[in-house]
């Protein structure tokens, strides 16, 4: 898939796709149209078996800085249906821009400079992985506003940090930068250029078996606070479709020949 116009932009380049927040003139501030946008693109991004990591970032001075309030209370009618939870996903269109890419089955990895605040600290959060700039600027913005961070950013703290600190962020709506943000746990590394930091990453991850990638993510996401027994049992059935899938017996055989896999599309 490619698009490249509107505030909300993606191309594919030998698998990984770059998913762009573009409306830089205003810091990326989210609207309706453009958390529609994030939905129907991960949704695509989903169903495309040859992808292996996805780079999620913002144009401009910063990665996104949070809800447009001024353009989503024009549109009270817009708010109310975007509010409503789809019965299949228990998600509404607000949870459902960030945590459709927790449901992509390969690497997510946002990209992270200047702002990074309410709704778009949660969009970040939805990623795998987060790589920022020292000085990014990261706060749970919405307590500011008298509200609490309703766009799947409970769940992703609650994996993050201690139940402590995620109450702290949320119920102060500091603002801390990508330095502080590392030491909390919510950016795995640092980087002055957070782009080329994402995209080494992305193109080391598809150097692994796509399959063997969906897999650690779906037991990872699925199994995080489930019991051992029922981690145990998903360990099982994953590394049975993992030990008859092709792209195992690539990773092998490449392996022996310390040669380099060739991949065939995502098995699931």
């Amino acid at each position: 898939m490619r698009t490249d116009s509107g505030p909300v932009t993606c191309t594919v380049t030998d698998g990984i796709a770059h998913v762009r927040l573009s409306r830089p003139e205003k810091l990326n501030a989210l609207t309706l149209d453009i958390l529609d946008d994030l939905v129907s693109t991960a949704h695509a991004l989903r169903r495309d078996r040859t992808l292996r990591a996805v780079i999620v970032s913002g144009d401009g001075d910063a990665f996104c800085a949070g809800l447009d309030f001024a353009s989503v209370l024009r549109n009270p009618a817009g708010v109310a249906r975007a509010f409503v939870p789809r019965p299949l996903r228990g998600t509404n269109t607000f949870q459902e821009a960030p945590w459709a890419f927790r449901r992509i089955p390969v690497p997510v990895i946002a990209a992270v400079h200047g702002h990074c605040l309410g709704g778009g600290l949660q969009i970040a959060l939805a990623a795998d992985f987060r790589i920022a700039t020292p000085d990014s600027r990261w706060s749970v913005l919405e307590g500011k506003w008298g509200l609490i961070p309703d766009m799947s950013g409970i769940q992703a703290l609650k994996e993050l940090v201690g139940i402590d600190q995620a109450k702290l962020l949320t119920m102060t709506a500091e603002v801390f930068d990508g330095t502080r943000a590392h030491d909390l746990g919510l950016v795995t590394r640092l980087d002055n250029d957070p782009l080329s930091g994402a995209l080494r990453l992305a193109n080391e991850l598809s150097h692994r078996s796509p399959d063997a990638l969906a897999a650690a993510k779906r037991l990872f996401n699925d199994t995080w606070t489930a019991s051992p027994r029922r981690t145990f049992a998903r360990e099982r059935i994953e590394q049975a479709f993992l030990l008859a899938a092709r792209n195992t017996k690539a990773a092998r055989e490449a392996a022996f020949k310390k040669a380099e896999a060739v991949y065939g599309p995502r098995g699931r």
